[in-house]
């Protein structure tokens, strides 16, 4: 009922994951990722339970085929699982059940993989990588974006559409961004005016947040908001109209 892409960039280290389904808030029970140590996407049949535990196993350097088959081992449901994982290294590896409803499958390359369940057809998968995989000068949010919708352009969830969701994290603990569209009837496209939104103003603010390396972060509001009345100045003039929804600033 789900397809998915999990990443790493190979250039920033930067873990990605990017989902859609027809099923709701997708978003809340598929990725898992945790910075610096690796990414684990759990689906078909859910069990939440392979996203926690995947991230404690790859967090005490488990390579990620044997987390997959310690995970399978105790699970007796696990014909009707799905889950594709990659660690801090670029190692990664994927497991479709046997008892998945078709089409699903899985596909790995080096630093992603896609798998998916009741999907149109294998196509999807096929151009979720190829298309990631074409992308490669882009930011990594706009690669798993991209590769997304050519998934769904063939087909995506046999049965239609509703949720969708982008995590990334960076060499935190936290997300550097998290966007989701839990019930919409283009929940992908949602997803581009959400990322859009967040170049605006809150993609610049999480450039100054507290880090492991420099906990206090950056309190100085003055640089931050000179940078983003700068971009906000180019955008007006360029005739670029906000896609956000929020009400104007009160001041």
């Amino acid at each position: 009922m789900t397809w998915s892409i999990v990443a790493r960039d190979p250039l920033t280290g930067h873990l990605g994951i990017a989902v859609a389904s027809r099923f709701f808030a997708v978003g809340a029970l598929v990725p898992h990722i945790r910075g610096g140590i690796g990414a684990v996407a759990t689906q078909a049949f859910v069990s939440p339970l392979y996203g926690v535990d995947g991230l404690s196993l790859l967090a005490a350097g488990r390579a990620p085929e044997e987390i997959i088959a310690e995970l399978t081992a105790r699970d007796a449901g696990h014909d009707q699982r799905q889950l594709h994982l990659i660690d801090a290294k670029g190692r990664n590896a994927a497991f479709t059940g046997a008892a998945c409803i078709d089409w699903a499958g899985h596909l790995i390359d080096e630093n992603v993989s896609v798998a998916g369940n009741m999907l149109a057809g294998p196509d999807v998968v096929v151009e979720t990588l190829a298309t990631y995989n074409k992308a490669m000068d882009k930011p990594l949010a706009e690669r798993l974006l991209l590769a997304m919708q050519a998934g769904e352009d063939v087909g995506g969830d046999k049965r239609g559409r509703q949720s969708a969701a982008l995590v990334i994290h960076r060499d935190q603990d936290y997300p550097w961004l998290s966007i989701r569209a839990d019930d919409h009837p283009d929940p992908l496209a949602e997803l581009v005016r959400l990322h859009a939104v967040a170049g605006e103003r809150y993609l610049h603010v999480a450039e100054t947040m507290a880090t492991r390396q420099n906990p206090n972060g950056m309190t100085d509001r003055r640089e931050i908001d000179e940078k983003i009345a700068a971009l906000e100045a180019a955008r007006i003039a360029e005739g670029r109209p906000s896609t956000s929804f929020a009400t104007p600033l009160k001041t």
